[in-house]
């Protein structure tokens, strides 16, 4: 999956490689599904929400340039896969799921797997998780209409805000916002495909 969906993509940072070769995707899906683990697209995990493609978790972690040192918020636990990516490189990662059944099945794959240093979270993560800030970086698998201000918040000076922005007519766009001295600079990613971010800074829930 690696060298054909990651790297010949344009995937080059070697941290970012040898996570995606070292989790088990297959220990994050269904096991009525897990011959699919590897294809490159979503697959569905129940509740209505799907695990990413292997190359967005990938860009993802990429573009928010992740140290060994780094503490990360990850936004929209869901099977718990990206999560243990970015735990494979960061320090530590909590994550952040608002379906409680999807949260617990997350913290049972990730305990499954020996994924020690991520704290899975049940609750809004448009509010983001305070206790735990700052983070050196954000990274949500949930698009909506701008940045949530709580993440702003709870953001290291120079940390990483990635994530999906809604843009009207169904378009999406991946974006990298820089907390620096004069704010938040965001580069523009690429169009991508994301479930709604559900919650009280994002789109709430009809």
């Amino acid at each position: 999956m690696v060298a054909w969906t990651i790297e010949a993509r344009g995937i080059r940072d070697p941290a970012v490689i040898a996570a995606m070769r070292s989790v088990p995707r297959e220990a994050f899906v269904p096991a009525s599904i897990a011959g699919e683990a590897y294809a490159d697209h979503p697959l569905p995990i129940g509740s209505g929400q799907t695990i990413s493609q292997p190359y967005i978790v990938a860009l993802t972690a990429e573009a928010a340039r992740l140290t060994a040192g780094d503490r990360v918020l990850d936004v929209g636990t869901g099977s718990g896969y990206a999560a243990a990516v970015y735990a494979h490189i960061a320090r530590e990662v909590v994550s952040v799921e608002v379906v409680p059944e999807l949260a617990d099945r997350a913290r049972a794959a990730l305990a499954a797997a020996g994924v020690g240093n991520v704290r899975v979270v049940t609750g809004d993560g448009t509010l983001g998780v305070p206790e735990n800030a700052p983070y050196d970086a954000i990274l949500a698998a949930a698009a909506g209409p701008g940045i949530p201000e709580p993440w702003i918040g709870q953001l290291a000076q120079g940390g990483r805000i990635v994530m999906p922005l809604e843009r009207g007519d169904g378009w999406q766009q991946l974006v990298r916002a820089t907390l620096g001295d004069d704010g938040l600079e965001v580069a523009e990613l690429g169009g991508v495909r994301f479930v709604p971010l559900i919650g009280e800074h994002g789109i709430r829930p009809s």
